[in-house]
């Protein structure tokens, strides 16, 4: 070797000795572009032509021993997930070594939080299927989208979960800021690089073609609620609320406070 060739990086390795050929290519490279432009058109329609459904449709009313349960271990879950996803994900390696935070450190952090992050997100997921199917007024304003949204979104858990247990607990540690990352930020940078996913776990590329069908029907689903925020509130006017008292109007009001008998 010559001595003033630099050896390449372990990433650099892996790249080297990945091929994707053509189902690499549509997987990597096609279909995230087809789900990004899904996913951001589809929003735009349903805002532009189904305004008035784009809310939750909460079922409160029908149900809240099970949703007072069910509903926070999956929403504080899905919150540590998502920032957790953005994380790994959108960070590169460097700026977190840059930062003082050693591949150890991280590494357990993640996975730690990450696991029971995701046991409570889907528990409580668990419980609001549960609720919704057994409920009989809350199954009877389930949609079909409603059904095909929940197996899609256990199916991302159950992958997501799975690889990092197969991963960090039954193998030796799989590093996915060194593959599924870059190939993540590739996408965005209008220069994918299907290469770096070829040689990722099986585990981690079925999560990951989970999680783009789950973005790809999302507009479509009450999944758009995760995307707005009652900003609205803080400036509308007050509501006016008029009492059906069949008497007021009727009596002068008195001044003071009105003696009890």
């Amino acid at each position: 070797m010559n001595p003033m060739t630099t050896a390449p990086t372990e990433p650099a390795l892996q790249h080297a000795a990945a091929e994707p050929g053509t189902l690499g290519v549509l997987l990597w490279v096609i279909l995230p572009y087809v789900v990004l432009v899904l996913f951001i058109g589809g929003h735009v329609w349903r805002y532009r032509y189904d305004k008035f459904g784009w809310t939750t449709r909460s079922s409160q009313l029908y149900e809240s021993r099970l949703l007072r349960i069910g509903s926070p271990l999956f929403h504080f879950g899905i919150l540590v997930v998502l920032i957790g996803h953005i994380g790994g994900l959108l960070i590169p390696h460097s700026w977190t070594e840059a930062l003082g935070i050693t591949e150890h450190t991280y590494h357990v952090t993640a996975v730690v939080l990450g696991t029971i992050a995701g046991v409570s997100t889907l528990g409580g997921l668990a419980i609001l299927i549960y609720r919704r199917r057994t409920v009989g007024p809350v199954f009877s304003a389930t949609t079909r989208n409603d059904k095909l949204m929940y197996v899609m979104l256990t199916l991302a858990l159950v992958l997501g979960l799975a690889a990092t247990v197969a991963a960090n607990f039954i193998g030796g540690g799989y590093d996915y800021r060194t593959t599924i990352s870059p190939w993540f930020r590739s996408i965005f940078y209008l220069r994918p690089d299907p290469g770096l996913m070829t040689g990722v776990p099986l585990l981690f590329q079925l999560h990951a073609l989970s999680a783009l069908a789950l973005f790809a029907i999302w507009p479509f689903t009450r999944l758009v609620h995760m995307l707005t925020a009652p900003l609205g509130y803080l400036t509308r006017p007050y509501i006016v609320y008029r009492s059906r008292d069949t008497q007021l109007g009727t009596r002068a009001p008195r001044r003071g406070w009105e003696r009890v008998r």
